[in-house]
Parts: structure tokens; sequence; C-alpha cells
């Protein structure tokens, strides 16, 4: 059973950054798509960031494009997600979340994903 632990969180001001990781157990992670989503209070599940099994292809939600990173490292059954320039309203609960179908495509559909973490709060203060 594959099972994802987010970390990384925590309180930020505006335009600092923060890096979330999530490490995920289990053989499959190096030939999965993973993603990191995010919900904050009051709002749906919103995708941020999708990484291909290889470390490619990247998909970037356009409110964070050009402040975000997606990256991974297999190695160590980890995906990264870079956060530069925060703004207030990337305060959410984020994600990790993984594909089950090996080399299957990364998606920005949350309904692709079959493994999920339990969220890291990121809280950013002017």
């Amino acid at each position: 059973q594959v099972r994802l632990v987010e970390s990384g969180g925590g309180l930020v001001q505006t335009g600092g950054s923060l890096r979330l990781s999530c490490v995920a157990s289990g053989r499959t992670f190096s030939s999965s798509a993973m993603a990191w989503f995010r919900q904050a209070p009051g709002k749906e599940r919103e995708f941020v960031a999708s990484i291909g099994a290889s470390g490619g292809p990247t998909k970037y939600e356009d409110s964070v494009k050009g402040r975000v990173t997606i990256s991974r490292d297999n190695p160590k059954n980890t995906v990264y997600l870079q956060m530069n320039n925060l703004k207030r309203e990337d305060t959410a609960v984020y994600f990790c979340a993984g594909r089950r179908d090996s080399y299957a495509a990364p998606s920005a559909n949350s309904g692709a994903y079959d493994h999920w973490g339990q969220g890291t709060q990121v809280t950013v203060s002017s």
C-alpha cells in the first residue's frame, strides 16, 4: 500500500518562500505521476502542479506559474514543491497525490489520483 507524507508547511510572510516535501512509501513511486493540490477554507480542492514519473512533463496552475516549481527525487521517493514570492491567496492545506498506474500521464484532475497524503498547512500573512 502506498503512503504519502507531506511536510514543510508553516507560517510565512508575504513574499517569503517554502519548500514542501512529500515522501512516498512503496515500490512504484518512480513510475508514478505525482501532483500537488491545495484546499483553502470554504473552497474546493484545486490543482497546483504535476510532474511525470521521470521528472517531466510538468504543469502548473496559472496563478502559481513563475513562483512555484515541482520536482522529484526518485531514489529518495520524494516529490517537492518549491514556492517563492508567496501571497496571502496561497494560504491553504497542500496535498500530495500520486497515480497508481505505472507511467500514467500526470493530470490536473484530482480524480485521476489514487493516493493522497494527509496535507500540510501553509499560511501566508501580510
